[in-house]
């Protein structure tokens, strides 16, 4: 029986990890968040009401379950205390079930100014960052020099730590950027404003999972953002700047790699991506523009319209390999709804090194609809033979497909749990 599941994205992100983990939670005891900060956005719809996440665990609508936030997340403190304010409002009891480690690395403005200033130096070569001080974050956290939660509980070593901090960014955004310098003060009230609100959610993450698998209960990790924008593995230099691998889980909150029981990749049908970077299977064309207006695709954090193309088995066998995927979840099935064929990258044609080019099979599409389709036998059987053929390519089973934005819109072939 599997106890700790993971979900994790198999592309460059967008691929519809909320709406799952949303799905499987109803079996969980906890949510974990594991790397990355509030560059994610996790989409949930539940009885046609839409919520979107960016820090907060995608268990939350789950009553009962307890969301943690482990340290390998950079936490915007105002960012998560808006996102609370706002699910509060709802009437959805967040605080109480919520703990964020106290080695969470903390983004201060300094953080935010520096991700901007870099964007507009690099212009046409842009990495194409939310602009939210993930980045200057994690570079901080690598450095040894960066805050961490812990830290905005003692005022003294905080305000000692700041003065060194500002004294090395501020030189940088001065005297290189030409863009106006951060004050210990700014600082020290931001952190003032919420230290004492923030304390009662603070805690030993890696006991808190302790305690969890020594009861016996079940565990659900999120990963954020996808596999292929890893800062090791992904598609350098147009990743983030977090493992956004399965791997990353024992660093990012403390659990072994032999308590991961089940891998679950989350794929669209076809292939996104926002912002710059390599995307081989991208569709200049009518097709990609029919996949980006049906599968309404902009960026749930930063509205960035998505770049589309045919489905990548190629990246799907590496990210596998990558991961140890037990299993794929194929998302927005819908959207491939009415077209007449349908490609599948199957390998690259590695002859230009520096360009790779996709290698395609052409299968039949299908004019009926799938939008809202539960069962297997409900799928027309081009569709059946489509995902038949990804299972083939891609050596990998599918053991979930979602056919809406609702929780309720999905094919389960396999109880995971």
């Amino acid at each position: 029986m599997n106890k700790n599941v993971v979900v994790i994205g198999t592309h460059w992100g967008d691929e519809g990890k909320g709406k799952i983990v949303d799905l499987l939670t109803e079996k969980v005891a906890a949510v974990v968040r594991f790397q990355g900060g509030h560059n994610a956005g996790h989409t949930l719809v539940v009885e046609g009401v839409t919520t979107v996440l960016h820090l907060i665990p995608s268990g939350i609508l789950r009553q009962g379950v307890r969301c943690l936030i482990g340290n390998g997340v950079v936490l915007s403190i105002p960012d998560l205390f808006a996102e609370i304010d706002k699910l509060e409002a709802t009437g959805l009891a967040v605080t109480e079930r919520l703990v964020v480690s106290f080695g969470c690395p903390l983004i201060m403005p300094y953080h935010i100014a520096l991700d901007a200033c870099r964007e507009r130096r690099r212009g046409n070569q842009k990495i194409g960052t939310t602009g939210r001080g993930i980045g200057p974050a994690y570079e901080d956290k690598v450095a040894r020099r960066g805050l961490r939660v812990q830290d905005l509980f003692n005022e003294q070593s905080l305000t000692f730590k700041l003065e060194e901090l500002l004294d090395y960014h501020n030189f940088v955004l001065e005297k290189y950027f030409g863009s106006k310098a951060i004050s210990v003060a700014e600082c020290l009230a931001a952190s003032a404003a919420y230290a004492d609100r923030l304390k009662p959610l603070v805690g030993d993450v890696v006991a808190e999972l302790g305690s969890l698998k020594a009861a016996g209960a079940k565990i659900l990790f999120e990963g954020a953002q996808g596999a292929l924008l890893d800062i090791d593995h992904g598609t350098y230099p147009f990743v983030t700047s977090s493992n956004t691998t399965a791997g990353a889980i024992s660093s990012g909150c403390g659990v072994g790699p032999l308590d991961l029981d089940y891998i679950l990749g989350i794929t669209k049908a076809y292939t996104t991506r926002v912002g710059e970077g390599p995307f081989p299977t991208e569709l200049l064309n009518e097709t990609g523009q029919y996949l980006a207006d049906k599968g309404h695709e902009f960026g749930s954090t930063t509205g960035r319209p998505r770049r589309c193309g045919w489905f990548d088995g190629y990246a799907l066998k590496r990210v596998s390999q990558l991961n140890s995927l037990s299993a794929i979840c194929l998302t927005k099935m819908d959207v491939l709804d009415g077209l007449d064929e349908i490609s599948i990258c199957v390998d690259y044609d590695h002859s230009v090194a520096e360009d790779p080019r996709p290698v395609y099979e052409v299968v039949p599409g299908w004019q009926e609809t799938t939008a809202g389709v539960r069962t297997l036998a409900g799928l027309p059987a081009n569709a059946r033979d489509y995902l038949a053929k990804i299972e083939a390519v891609c050596g990998i089973p599918i053991d979930f497909v979602s056919t809406g934005p609702d929780r309720e819109d999905t094919i389960v072939l396999k109880e995971i749990f």
